[in-house]
């Protein structure tokens, strides 16, 4: 391995973090077991396409400014009637029994190098627990990175016949942040940050998850996040995700569909421009009978901007009577932008209704023509075109604070 993160990495760091949580003994063990992990593991599997291999984790100098120390951050919760949303110690001292029992559970700790880094060094924790039986809507998380690197944790459990809608926003707040050095001398890394985030997400029974993030990190930021959900009996488990900043983004969004009825709805949107990347990745597991996923994904590039997406059904030989959808497209609007898409099927039983699509292109030139022609101008038209793009995706959106959040991004973008 090229890149030795854990150069600057000690024990006793790991347990200033944990004692800093006032963390039980058991957490700061599984802490220890990712840390002494982090020589056999590997960078996460980066997305291929037949003769390229579109990003290159082991290049990135992550040590050069990844100080595990330095985790200054802001964070708003906002709960909603009958659900409990916490913060780390404050969960830990209310329901330790079940964040023991369920961290770890749905995204291995020691799944690869990176998410064995932030079970390490994760500060920014936060649990929302919804007991049987509470509907709600209008949770919020909001997270403000004040330092070069920030390792996020959230886990959120639905308790049977329970329904939840979560808006998580990730931002850079307004601190500075100092340059690194090495030697005395700055490093060449100025500017640049690091954020981790991992995402836990238990459905019980009949239970319903909504989960949505809006990423607009700054675009001097590495980001590297991993939303998995597993969906009970009659459970859901749908994510939103919406990318818009940082330099480099690498994104895995995933469900088990593990009980007999369970769903699980993808959706995504990104919007690159300048040399921004973007390598995002949706799979669902159909492993019980009767089982719905629909995994819907739209971006749009400019300049030297560069994407990959990958999407995978894998329908198990107990998944009777399965359903699973998935299509992708990009929009392109420079000719120096990237895109490529690799949809995939892993059907292990007959029984079963799928299909997939990607598409890659450019704005429609006779839709351009004919806008132009009644009087509106080539880049107010293009504008237009873009923002109708992505309005299949918009249409997805059930949070309206979120929907409205990413229709203004992309606005902004656009100007």
């Amino acid at each position: 391995m090229s890149t030795q993160v854990h150069a600057n990495l000690t024990e006793e760091q790991v347990r200033e973090i944990s004692s800093d949580l006032d963390e039980p003994e058991w957490l700061l063990q599984q802490r220890l077991d990712a840390l002494n992990a982090l020589d056999d593991l590997e960078m996460p599997k980066v997305i291929r396409t037949p003769g390229r291999d579109w990003t290159n984790l082991d290049a990135l100098e992550f040590d050069r400014f990844v100080d595990p120390l330095d985790r200054a951050q802001e964070k708003d919760r906002v709960d909603a009637e009958g659900v409990e949303v916490l913060g780390w110690a404050e969960a830990l001292d209310e329901h330790g029994d079940l964040v023991e029992e369920q961290f770890g559970s749905v995204v291995d700790p020691q799944r690869d190098y990176l998410t064995a880094l932030s079970t390490a060094l994760f500060s920014a924790g936060t649990v929302i627990y919804v007991p049987e039986g509470v509907v709600a809507e209008d949770v919020k998380v909001r997270t403000r990175m004040n330092s070069r690197s920030l390792f996020n944790y959230t886990l959120v459990v639905a308790e049977k016949s329970s329904s939840v809608a979560i808006l998580e926003r990730q931002s850079t707040g307004e601190e500075s942040v100092a340059p690194a050095q090495q030697n005395g001398e700055f490093d060449g890394t100025e500017g640049r940050r690091y954020y981790s985030g991992v995402v836990e997400a238990v459905a019980g029974e009949n239970a319903h998850i909504q989960y949505g993030a809006l990423q607009n990190l700054t675009e001097d930021t590495y980001n590297y996040q991993v939303k998995r959900g597993h969906a009970g009996t009659y459970g859901q488990v749908n994510w939103i995700e919406g990318n818009i900043g940082t330099r480099l983004t690498k994104s895995s969004v995933e469900t088990r569909l593990l009980g007999e009825g369970s769903e699980s709805k993808i959706v995504g949107a990104f919007f690159g421009h300048e040399d921004q990347h973007f390598d995002v990745a949706s799979r669902v597991w159909h492993e019980a009978e009767h089982t719905t996923a629909d995994l819907v994904t739209r971006g749009v590039l400019d300049d030297e901007a560069r994407s990959v997406y990958e999407g995978v059904q894998d329908v198990g030989d107990s998944a009777w009577s399965t359903n699973s959808y998935q299509r992708e497209n990009t929009l392109m609007l420079s000719d120096e932008s990237e895109a490529d898409a690799s949809p995939k099927l892993i059907i292990n039983n007959h029984d079963t209704e799928a299909s997939h699509s990607a598409t890659v292109g450019q704005v429609d030139d006779e839709d351009l023509l004919y806008m132009v022609s009644r009087g509106i101008d080539e880049e107010e038209a293009t504008d237009m075109l873009v923002e109708g793009f992505f309005v299949p995706v918009l249409e997805e959106v059930a949070v309206d604070e979120l929907r409205d959040d990413l229709e203004t991004l992309v606005s902004e973008r656009l100007e």
